[in-house]
């Protein structure tokens, strides 16, 4: 299940638990939950999204063994962050340094393309409701996009390929079944639109033009 709501204590003990966390990260088999549990604390606590991108650029910086396991699970866990959190400004200026520099001292290497994966992630992201859901994140540990199921009136199913920055506007806008249902129902000129709809057991509603698709998926999650 996605993350529910938690207690906190101070932003001080917080930003010790988060450091505590991404000192357990680098060995981590598995690093899904604990990434996620470290983006929902910087979702429910916004000053301390400085914070964890300025210590993940501390620990990408002279990595003891660049490139490995470790120094790629801190890289990953930027790549999440850059797709869910803008930084301060001054902290943007400090990462994009840090971007450019990793580019330079280890071009073509995986860290590069992670630093590229970012710099892109960061001109797109406006902020996210939700966290990344376990799906997102590892999606995102491999630079991928998602794939969506959108399931159409009369129609198959369409199966579009989303990233953490697609709107409901933009998949509906592409769908090309849609487009095919508006010509065979005689509707080209009608002011009525399709819509897509999230159903759960629970509700079923129409999904904002600007809502993106990764929250949605989420909440599914």
């Amino acid at each position: 299940a996605a993350p529910g709501p938690r207690s906190y204590t101070t932003l001080r003990d917080e930003a010790v638990k988060l450091f505590n966390s991404l000192q357990q990260l680098e060995s981590e088999r598995d690093p899904v939950p604990l990434m996620q549990g470290v983006l929902q604390t910087c979702l429910d606590l916004p000053p301390l999204v400085d914070e964890i991108y300025c210590q993940l650029v501390k620990q990408t910086t002279e990595p003891a063994a660049p490139g490995g396991q470790g120094d790629l699970h801190y890289w990953q866990l930027l790549t999440c962050m850059s797709c869910t959190f803008l930084p301060s400004p001054p902290v943007l200026r400090f990462l994009r340094f840090h971007l450019d520099r990793t580019e330079s001292r280890f071009p073509a290497s995986e860290m590069a393309k992670y630093a590229c994966f970012i710099r892109e992630a960061l001109g797109k992201t406006k902020g996210r409701e939700c966290v990344p859901s376990l799906e997102e994140i590892l999606v995102l540990m491999r630079r991928q996009e998602m794939i969506c199921t959108v399931h159409c009136p009369g129609a198959p199913a369409c199966s579009v390929a989303i990233s953490s920055h697609t709107t409901a506007e933009e998949v509906r806008g592409c769908l090309h079944v849609a487009r095919e249902l508006v010509s065979r129902l005689g509707l080209s000129q009608s002011p009525n639109l399709f819509a897509l709809y999230e159903q759960s057991r629970r509700r079923e509603q129409p999904v904002a033009s600007a809502t993106l698709l990764a929250d949605v998926l989420t909440r599914f999650e």
